[in-house]
C-alpha cells in the first residue's frame, strides 16, 4: 500500500487527478467571463442565455452519468480509472476550447454567444464525466476510515497546489493582456493535467475493479440503461434517510459557499474603508479565503480521525452561528473583527465542505449493504446529491443580488450621476445584515438538518 518513503500510493493516485483538474478549474472559472466580456465582446442578452443553457447542463449531466457510469457494460465507463484515463485528453481539449477564438469576433456577435455555449457545456461535460469517476474512486478505493482520512490529506495538498496555477497564469500573461503568452500556458496546463489525471487512470484501482471485471458482473441485467431502470435505482437512493438529511445539508452548504466566493470582496470593498484596511491586507484577506481552507482539513486531520466528520461538521455549523451572533451583536464599525470574520467565515464552509465525500463514501457503502449490490452505486449517489445541490449555485447570486438592488448596488455601480448618499447608508446596512445574518440562518438549519444524521461511528468502526 505504501512507498518506500512512506507514501501511500492509493492516496497519491487519487489525488493525482484533483491536481490536474484543479489547474484547469482554477484558470477556467477565473477567466472565462473576462475573456467572454472583454475580449469578444459578447453580448449581455447571449451572456445570461448561455448561463442559463449551461445551469441546465450543469444540473442534470451528473445523474446521467453517474448512471451511465454505474451501470454500462463497457470498460471505459464502468470501471473508474479507465473513465479518467480515456476521459482526461477529451477533458483537457475542451479545457482548451474558450481560449481559441473561431474568428475575429466584432461586438454582440451571435457566434460568440454560441461559442460560450458550446464551451461551457462541453467543458463542465466532462468536468463531471472525469470527476464523477474520482468521487466514486474515493468510496471505492477502501471502505476503512482510516484510508479515506489519507485520501482526503492528499486531496488537500494537490488541491493546493493545483489552484496556484492562477497565480502562475497571471505573472506570464500579466492577467491575460498578452493573450498569447496566455494561449501558450493554457496549452501547457492541458498537458501536465492530462499527464496527470492519466498518472490516476494507471493506477488507481478500485477494490470492485476485478469484481465488476468477472462474467456475472459484467452480464448485468438487458434493461440496464432502461427508464425503469434509472427510476428504481434513483428511488432506491431517495429513500435513504441519511442520504436525504446530508442532501438537504449539502444544498445549503453549496449556497453558503457560493454566498461567500461570490460577494466576500463586495461586502469588504463596501464595509471597511479603504484607509481603515491597506490593500495588500485586503489581498492576504481574500487569498486565504481560498488557500487556508486546504490547510485547516490538514491540520485537522487526527481530529477527523478521533471524533469522526459528524462531529467535525456539527461543530462548524456552531462556530459560524455563533460568530454570526457575536458580529451582529458588535456592529459594523469593528473593521479589523469584520475583515476577520468574514475570512473565518468562508474558510469554515470551505474546509467543511472539502470533507463532503466522507459522508457521501458512507452512504455508498450503507446502499450496498442495504440491497446487497455486487457492485456500489458510487457515481450515481455522487450524480443524484449533484442534482439537487447544484442549483444553489445559480440562487445564491440571484437571492443576493435582488436585495442588494432594491438598496440601490445598480446606482453605486453606474457610471453615470451620483446617487443620492443616504441611500447607500441603507445599502451598507443591507450588506451588513446579509453578512451577519445568512450565515447564521444557514447554520441554523444545518444543525437542525444534520443532528438526526446516523452515520456517526464509521471511523471508530473501521478501526476494528
Amino acid at each position: 500500500m505504501k512507498l518506500s518513503f512512506g507514501i501511500h500510493r492509493p492516496a497519491l493516485a487519487y489525488s493525482m487527478t484533483t491536481l490536474g483538474a484543479g489547474m484547469m478549474n482554477s484558470i477556467f472559472n477565473f477567466y472565462y467571463v473576462k475573456l467572454f466580456l472583454n475580449r469578444y465582446k459578447i453580448s449581455e442578452g447571449s451572456f445570461h442565455q448561455a448561463q442559463v443553457v449551461f445551469m441546465i447542463w450543469n444540473a442534470i449531466n451528473d445523474p446521467l452519468f453517474g448512471y451511465i457510469q454505474d451501470n454500462s457494460k463497457t470498460g471505459f465507463c464502468s470501471i473508474r480509472r479507465h473513465s479518467i484515463l480515456y476521459g482526461a485528453p477529451f477533458y483537457a481539449l475542451a479545457f482548451l476550447l474558450p481560449w481559441f477564438p473561431w474568428k475575429d469576433y466584432s461586438e454582440g456577435e451571435w457566434l460568440s454567444g454560441a461559442h460560450l455555449v458550446i464551451a461551457l457545456c462541453i467543458f463542465d461535460g466532462l468536468l463531471t464525466f472525469v470527476l464523477l469517476a474520482q468521487c466514486a474512486l474515493f468510496a471505492e478505493i477502501s471502505t476503512k476510515h482510516e484510508n479515506r482520512l489519507q485520501l482526503i490529506k492528499y486531496n488537500q495538498v494537490a488541491s493546493l497546489l493545483g489552484s496556484s496555477s492562477i497565480l502562475f497564469c497571471g505573472l506570464l500573461s500579466d492577467n491575460m493582456e498578452n493573450f498569447p503568452s496566455f494561449q501558450t500556458f493554457t496549452i501547457f496546463v492541458a498537458v501536465l493535467s492530462t499527464a496527470c489525471m492519466c498518472y490516476t487512470g494507471v493506477f488507481g484501482v478500485s477494490q470492485y475493479e476485478q469484481r465488476e471485471k468477472s462474467p456475472e458482473i459484467s452480464g448485468k441485467s438487458e434493461s440496464a440503461l432502461s427508464w425503469a431502470a434509472v427510476l428504481t435505482l434513483t428511488k432506491q437512493i431517495l429513500t435513504q434517510r441519511n442520504f436525504l438529511l446530508f442532501v438537504s445539508m449539502n444544498f445549503f452548504q453549496v449556497f453558503h459557499a457560493t454566498f461567500c466566493s461570490n460577494f466576500m470582496i463586495i461586502f469588504a470593498d463596501n464595509l471597511i474603508p479603504k484607509d481603515e484596511l491597506p490593500s495588500f491586507v485586503r489581498s492576504i484577506m481574500y487569498g486565504a479565503g481560498f488557500i487556508f481552507p486546504q490547510f485547516l482539513v490538514l491540520i485537522n486531520h487526527s481530529l477527523l480521525s478521533r471524533i469522526g466528520y459528524y462531529k467535525v461538521i456539527l461543530y462548524a455549523f456552531y462556530i459560524e452561528a455563533i460568530s454570526a451572533v457575536l458580529m451582529l451583536v458588535m456592529g459594523p464599525l469593528h473593521y479589523y473583527i469584520l475583515a476577520a470574520f468574514l475570512t473565518t467565515n468562508m474558510v469554515l464552509v470551505q474546509a467543511s465542505f472539502s470533507i463532503f465525500n466522507l459522508p457521501l463514501a458512507d452512504i455508498v457503502d450503507a446502499d450496498l449493504a442495504k440491497y446487497k449490490r455486487k457492485s456500489p452505486l458510487s457515481s450515481m449517489v455522487f450524480g443524484t446529491n449533484a442534482l439537487f445541490t447544484k442549483p444553489a449555485q445559480s440562487l445564491a447570486p440571484m437571492f443576493v443580488v435582488t436585495i442588494l438592488n432594491q438598496y440601490g448596488y445598480e446606482q453605486l455601480t453606474s457610471k453615470v450621476d451620483q446617487p443620492d448618499p443616504s441611500l447607500f447608508l441603507g445599502l451598507h446596512d443591507a450588506m451588513f445584515y446579509l453578512t451577519c445574518i445568512v450565515p447564521l440562518c444557514i447554520a441554523a438549519v444545518q444543525i437542525i438538518i444534520w443532528k438526526p444524521y446516523s452515520i456517526r461511528t464509521s471511523h471508530v468502526a473501521s478501526a476494528h
